[in-house]
Order: C-alpha cells, then structure tokens, then sequence
C-alpha cells in the first residue's frame, strides 16, 4: 500500500510540474525559424526618403543638412495637415545619383535636431487602384 501511495504522489507531482510548464508566462521562441528578410533596397535614384525626423525638423533644416553633401533639388517634410508638424518624414531631391549616394553615406544613421535619422533611395509610389465600389452615392436619386 505504501507503494501505491508514493507512486500516486510521483504522478501527482509530474502532473503539476507538467501544467506549471502549460501555464508559465516565461515563454522563449525556438530560433530555428527562418529570419524575416529584409526589406528590398529600392534602385538608386536622386530621391531620398529620410525617416526618423523630430516633430519640430523644418524643411529649411532639412534642406541644410543635406546640401553638405551636394546639390539639393529640392527638399520637403512631410507634415500634418492639422497641426502642421512633421510626421517623421520627408524627401529629399538631389541633382544627381553621385550627389544622392554621398547623401546617404554622409545623414544615414546621424543626428538632426537631437534625433537619429536614416536615409535610404526613395520607392516609386504605387499606383492607387480604381474604387471597386459599383453601387450609387446614397444620396443621389438614380
């Protein structure tokens, strides 16, 4: 009978140690996952798209510091339309591919205005498909 008492309490303590591990909250990922690749690096162009810019980075700001490196087109932030500060991006326009590449080499990873900005090519926009919706306004008589 002791037998019997002792393996019921061996089960009953692997029973509890199996539902601890069920419901532990410390939960580690395998790493034998596949990494997500990273996004594909858009082709060369005189275009930049600059992301990490602090709310008060002006255009004017923008377009100083990347003219060190060569002769800028052009240069905007993007900003609200309702409060009118930066939402974190912008582009920058430059005359040629060499003067973009030294942009790039020269902001991409540096600070402006106490934040770290990064600097790639720009992607093409991609083109908006038509409205799929074919019924009538709800207003309208027909």
């Amino acid at each position: 009978m002791a037998l019997t008492l002792r393996a019921a309490a061996a089960v009953a303590a692997g029973s509890t140690r199996g539902l601890g591990r069920l419901f532990s909250t410390s939960f580690i990922p395998s790493m034998n996952s596949a990494t997500p690749s990273a996004r594909e690096q858009a082709e060369p162009s005189t275009n930049l798209f600059v992301s990490g810019l602090s709310k008060r980075t002006t255009t004017e700001k923008l377009h100083e510091a990347f003219s060190q490196f060569g002769e800028v087109v052009h240069a905007r932030v993007v900003t609200d339309r309702v409060s009118g500060y930066s939402k974190g991006f912008g582009f920058v326009k430059y005359a040629t591919l060499e003067d973009a590449a030294k942009g790039i080499e020269g902001m991409d990873g540096k600070f402006l205005d106490g934040w770290v900005i990064f600097a790639e090519y720009a992607r093409p926009r991609q083109p908006t498909p038509p409205p799929q919706n074919n019924m009538a306004s709800p207003y309208s008589r027909y």
